[in-house]
């Protein structure tokens, strides 16, 4: 490593419980060890944490952005770095860190940074696909990991909203609560517009997934298929089950295995738009907005740090 290269680290000191804080000052440390300047971002919110990391990294040359929390955190740098060269590094010590999971970053503060450290004196980057979604209201995001709709996107909003319990018991709650009064939706879907393999269906679901990676909510694989350097969307449509079949059903999704049955259909696309009355957006957790909703992917749009022995493919 020739000069000193700088390195601008978003911390959500709120991710998982605090652990984020506690891994934080361990993962910088190891990085200065390595000889690298470390700025580090703390917002008052979400919208203030974008700005200051957009700030911090047009202020100087910037090697790369290292998100330190979950998949919000990764999902705000992704904001930032996608569709350039910049590097992105993830210290995941949120509560569901789907995209670190993925990656094989599931590791002790100090080994992680030196994946990332390794990374950048290697000069190694891996190249992989990244998803875009522009709601109904104009908000336009990249995303990572699954853009979902449905069933597990009401149960975030009913979520949001309360204040109590905290963290996964809230969740639970929220979901009790929403299997009492959610109703299948009447969805229509058409799947790469404009192209000569364009569909287009119409057809009341419980549950719509788009997936670049294959998990969200903690280890629920949705998108089991899905790869993250094919150019491809892995799309999975739930369509209207009773309440007792959905309960069944649902829990196979930790395993991946509901694909198997007859009422989950799983597709490939390079775009999708989705249109469902009263229907809110979630991708890599965080609300995107109201549908419709139009998902395209982006081959090659983000370039990750991550282990030597990682391949996009398995």
């Amino acid at each position: 490593m020739t000069g000193t290269q700088r390195v601008v680290v978003l911390l959500n000191p709120t991710s998982g419980k605090g652990k984020a804080s506690t891994a934080a000052p361990i993962a910088v440390a190891r990085l200065q060890d390595r000889g690298f300047d470390v700025v580090q971002v703390v917002g008052h919110d979400a919208s203030d944490a974008l700005v200051r990391l957009r700030t911090a990294v047009v202020a100087e040359p910037t090697a790369a952005v290292v998100a330190c929390g979950g998949d919000g955190t990764v999902h705000l740098c992704l904001q930032v770095v996608a569709g350039t060269d910049i590097p992105l590094g993830i210290l995941p010590f949120g509560t569901g860190n789907d995209n670190g999971r993925s990656l094989g970053l599931m590791k002790e503060p100090a080994e992680v940074a030196d994946v990332i450290a390794d990374a950048l004196v290697q000069g190694r980057r891996r190249r992989v696909d990244a998803g875009r979604a522009v709601s109904a209201d104009g908000v336009d995001r990249w995303f990572l990991g699954v853009l979902s709709s449905g069933f597990d996107s009401m149960v975030n909003e009913r979520a949001n909203v309360m204040t109590w319990p905290s963290g996964n018991a809230r969740y639970l709650r929220a979901i009790l609560a929403e299997l009492r009064s959610f109703k299948a939706v009447p969805y229509v879907v058409v799947v790469d517009e404009g192209l000569a393999t364009e569909k287009r269906m119409e057809k009341t679901g419980m549950l719509v997934a788009v997936g670049n990676g294959t998990s969200y909510g903690g280890g629920m694989k949705v998108c089991p298929s899905a790869l993250m350097d094919d150019g491809l969307l892995s799309f999975i449509f739930l369509d209207e089950v009773s309440t007792p079949r959905f309960l069944r059903v649902f829990p196979q999704v930790f395993k991946g295995t509901h694909v198997e049955i007859d009422e989950v259909h799983e597709h490939t696309a390079t775009s999708v738009r989705l249109d469902a009355p009263g229907q809110i957006a979630y991708a890599d957790g965080e609300r995107i907005g109201p549908l419709p909703v139009d998902v395209h992917i982006v081959p090659a749009a983000v370039s990750l740090l991550v282990p030597s022995s990682w391949e996009p493919t398995t």
